[in-house]
Formats: C-alpha cells, structure tokens, sequence
C-alpha cells in the first residue's frame, strides 16, 4: 500500500518513515505542502498524511487543493493544535481523518488501516432512498437538485443512518455503531452537523433530525 507522508520535521519523518516500511507500506516522505501538492498530481497513492503546519503550502491548502481538483484519496491530517476550529477546518475541506501531535505510532498505523478499510468497504456500493442517491465508492452524494462529495467519515455516517431510517442514535451510539469507537462522540457530531448542511445544500428529502442530543435520518413512510 503506497502512502504519501508530508511532514517538515526531518526527525519526526525519518523515524516515522522507517516503522510503516516496516509495518509494509510503500512511504514516500516529503517535507513542504508545495512538494506533497506535486506528488500527488502525478502519482496514485491510498492514503496521504498531511501535516497541517507545513512551508510553502500548508497541510489544509493541499487538501483544499487534492478536492477541488476531484482527487479523493484517504487524507489523515496531523496537527499539533488540539482546536476544535482545526479540526472543523479539516473537516469542511473533506479530510477522513486526524491524528493529534504527539501521537503513539500504534495509532497511527491503527488510522492508515482504518482508512484503507474503508477504501475496500464502500467499493462499487450505491444505495438509494427518497430522491437522494450516495455513490460508496467515490463518495458522491446526488439529488434531483444538485450533488456534491461526501468525507469517508461521512459516507459511513449516512450509509449507516440510511440503513436504519427514523431510528435515533446519540453521538455514544454513532460512534461505537459506525466507527467501533476509533472515533469520538465530539466527531460523531461534527459529521452529523456538516452531513445535515450537504443534505440541505442538495435540498434532500431525507434530513438530519436532532432530538435531545440523539440524531436520525428522516424518511417519510411510503
């Protein structure tokens, strides 16, 4: 499995580099975002880890960029801000994922596997209700009003949420349901969010409902 690790502290990469050949992954280190941004342009990699903090280009522009250029590999971003706001930045762009500075390298490898998990999960999957329809696989989420891309993290939220219709779950349920605890009840609930604006940006019929802290998707009954 190829991975691409942007990350300006020559230290923290060579260290970092060597354990994943270990762990058998095929790393290609890189040490500024202008550098991360050219790889990935010209070479297919399944997962990309960007450090937030980088020269010439910071992490979140090179994922910024990676999106808009329709480039949806795995990102796990590395941040040594532990802010909500950084964390919602990542988020918004289309991040899967993101791993707080220090961090144990069990994590860090536990994190590349779940991502190429997912990878594998939603290959060639489409599921359909009401007048929306999400393409697994590339995370594409269409209505007969527009369409848009969907994070990992949010395609496996909604692949969920169709699957149990009008049934309600807090951000507890939703994290040990959808993400077998690798996640947390704060993210389960940034996902919920930013899923509820998408569903409303495509004007979905199905929505996100909160009641008392617990979220459902909402389909009317045939």
């Amino acid at each position: 499995m190829k991975v691409l690790y942007a990350e300006d502290e020559r230290q923290l990469s060579v260290a970092v580099t060597e354990i994943l050949k270990m762990e058998g992954f095929e790393v290609t280190p890189v040490y500024d975002g202008g550098e991360a941004w050219k790889m990935v342009q010209k070479n297919y990699y399944d997962v990309v880890i960007l450090d937030i903090m980088m020269p010439v280009m910071d992490g979140i522009e090179v994922l910024r960029r990676m999106r808009e250029s329709e480039n949806f590999t795995a990102v796990l971003m590395l941040t040594a801000k532990a802010t909500v706001d950084d964390r919602i930045t990542g988020l918004t762009v289309g991040a899967d994922d993101y791993l707080g500075k220090p961090f144990a390298m069990k994590e860090l490898v536990a994190r590349i596997q779940s991502l190429l998990r997912r990878n594998g999960s939603y290959r060639q999957e489409t599921m359909r209700v009401a007048n929306i329809e999400l393409d697994c696989a590339s995370g594409e989420l269409k209505s007969d009003k527009g369409s848009l891309r969907l994070s990992s993290a949010e395609v496996e939220l909604l692949s969920f949420l169709i699957k149990n219709p009008n049934a309600f779950f807090t951000c507890d349920q939703l994290n040990e349901r959808v993400w077998q605890g690798r996640e947390s009840a704060q993210k389960a609930e940034l996902y919920a969010f930013y899923l509820k604006n998408k569903l409303r940006q495509i004007h979905a019929k199905p929505q996100i409902k909160a009641e008392q802290d617990r979220y459902a998707l909402g389909v009317e009954e045939a």
